[in-house]
């Protein structure tokens, strides 16, 4: 029970970490990411809020 608050802990607190879809930090972060490995919700958002 203790480990398994533990980890949804640990994951809560890694995901906070990220920065928001759209912002600045997400756009340079996703450029230095290989385009290969992009999902397809993660190149509409780079067309939607890094280029246009």
């Amino acid at each position: 029970m203790i480990r398994g608050v533990m980890a949804l802990l640990v994951v809560g607190l890694l995901a906070g970490c990220a920065p928001e879809v759209g912002s600045e930090a997400w756009c340079k972060d996703l450029d230095a990411k290989p385009k290969g490995e992009w999902t397809g919700n993660e190149a509409k958002d780079y067309t939607k809020h890094c280029i246009f």
